[in-house]
């Protein structure tokens, strides 16, 4: 008999357990997702180049309607909303951990059989969350800075940094922002890679996710961080770090998903 190739995520009728984890498991998912990384490196600066070229593009846009204030909070924020673009990228730690051929056919079919799914779905929650992210920056604009003038990124800048207005503009700013951050990284952690690997719909995987945050809080707040800073970081240089920085961040939530969610049972 001729064996299949894996197509369809295995089905399940009840709610994914979620296992207790601790700092070690943060540790080894993290290396397991450099591995898969340079494993299969192309596929990885692929997936991550569309991370980048959205960065640039982006600003591009923001600063031409002269909306210089977005740039920092929407290029934080645009990289943990690209569902479609991680599925790519947890199909090939998965080809790799099940030891199935990895071809540029299978693993971007996979990716376009997700519009049909629940995880398209996910797409537009991650999508309403970044729009309130934006929405209370322009309210914490027009609450802290008023009609000042900032045509550039220069002056909004110095009107940040220089003005006792612009300081508690950046305080509330940080402060709301890493509420929403918190709200759109515990939705997302486990939820994308779980519709993929199951049938499951969008509200038990959003639960599932909630569900391994509070159940890991210190785990799973290392974790936040350790995805903050890496792609703070992979922004400085002209968003070309994202080729590297968010695939490795990919594979590695991957391996920390298979780590804190029980494999179904059949």
């Amino acid at each position: 008999m001729v064996k299949q190739p894996h197509s369809k995520p295995a089905t399940t009728s009840t709610m994914p357990v979620v296992r207790h984890i601790g700092l070690d498991d943060i540790r080894l998912a993290f290396v397991a997702g450099v591995r898969d990384f340079f494993r299969a490196p192309l596929f990885g600066l692929f997936f991550g180049g569309f991370y980048a070229l959205g960065g640039l593009l982006v600003v591009a846009f923001i600063a031409r309607l002269d909306m210089n204030y977005m740039i920092y909070p929407l290029v934080i924020g645009f990289p943990l909303v690209g569902p479609f673009v991680a599925v790519g990228i947890y199909e090939v730690s998965r080809c790799l951990k099940d030891g199935r051929a990895l071809t540029w056919s299978g693993v971007l079919t996979t990716v376009w059989r997700q519009k049909g799914r629940e995880l398209s779905i996910m797409a537009f929650v991650t999508l309403f969350i970044m729009w309130m992210w934006m929405y209370q920056v322009r309210l914490l604009v027009a609450l802290f800075l008023g009609f000042r003038s900032m045509s550039t990124l220069e002056g909004f800048v110095n009107i940040v940094l220089n003005t006792d207005d612009g300081l508690r503009f950046l305080a509330a700013g940080h402060i709301v922002g890493a509420m929403l951050y918190t709200v759109l990284f515990s939705v997302t952690v486990v939820s994308i890679p779980l519709l993929l690997d199951r049938e499951v719909d969008f509200v038990t995987a959003i639960i599932t996710s909630i569900k391994a945050v509070l159940t890991n809080p210190i785990a799973m707040m290392v974790w936040g961080l350790v995805v903050l800073v890496l792609t703070g970081l992979a922004l400085i240089p002209a968003f070309l770090g994202l080729f590297i920085v968010l695939p490795i961040l990919g594979h590695a939530t991957w391996h920390l998903y298979l780590r804190v969610v029980e494999p179904a049972s059949n």
